[in-house]
């Protein structure tokens, strides 16, 4: 995976610098506190952050994202038009959306989008993919040039590959705090007819061919 490097907070978190021609797309920002790790593996990389690309809004996604703007002034920050909401602390439901509440830490950030995205967008080498049911705007990205998927929380591998529409364990943090679960479980078959050759998630190790596992989890997560 030389285009993609994972940066891993409290043993459970991710962020990703995705390697580009013309620097480094972050994407999430992981816990409070992570921007110090996260501008030290960029350095290693020796390639400037251009971008920040943000999944969703919750917390453990966004907790750095005040710190990392302000150490980098000129990066972009993208994150849905959706979920740019969330991050201003707009917790309103829209009419067609299920009517239930939202769920999960989200505690808005200071920092404001200088682009928001929706489903087909470009951020450099990745394609912006609708991923909804974690949160009403949840996004993945989709990598063109080697089909890497980074599916921030509708999928996590701690302990396995699982959908987060449904609570497993070792892991069921993702599936307690998501919004909408059959949209969520929706939004994992989508992903998976993408055929992506890994898997790159918020919670837990890069899996490569992960389509027969994916496929397996929505299977368990699917209604009996």
């Amino acid at each position: 995976m030389p285009d993609l490097i994972r940066i891993r907070r409290l043993g459970l978190v991710n962020a990703f610098l995705v390697v580009e021609d013309d620097g480094l797309t972050l994407v999430d920002t992981a816990v409070a506190r992570s921007a110090k790790a996260i501008l030290a593996a960029a350095e290693r990389a020796g390639a400037p952050i251009v971008r920040i690309a943000l999944t969703h809004a919750h917390g453990d996604h966004i907790g750095s994202l005040d710190a990392l703007a302000a150490a980098l002034p000129d990066a972009e920050v993208l994150i849905s038009a959706r979920d740019a909401r969330l991050l201003a602390k707009d917790r309103s439901i829209d009419p067609g959306e299920a009517q239930v509440k939202l769920r999960g830490g989200l505690p808005g950030a200071r920092t404001r989008p200088t682009r928001t995205l929706q489903a087909g967008d470009r951020v450099g080498s990745l394609e912006v993919i609708a991923a909804p049911g974690h949160t009403p705007g949840q996004v993945a990205f989709l990598d063109t040039r080697d089909q890497t998927l980074l599916c921030a929380d509708a999928y996590t591998t701690l302990g396995g590959v699982e959908t987060s529409a449904r609570p497993s364990f070792p892991f069921p943090f993702a599936a307690m705090a998501t919004w909408h679960r059959p949209t969520a479980l929706e939004s994992a078959q989508r992903l998976l007819e993408l055929q992506p050759a890994r898997l790159a998630p918020g919670h837990g190790p890069v899996v490569e061919s992960p389509a027969a596992a994916m496929e397996a989890a929505i299977r368990r997560a699917r209604p009996a």
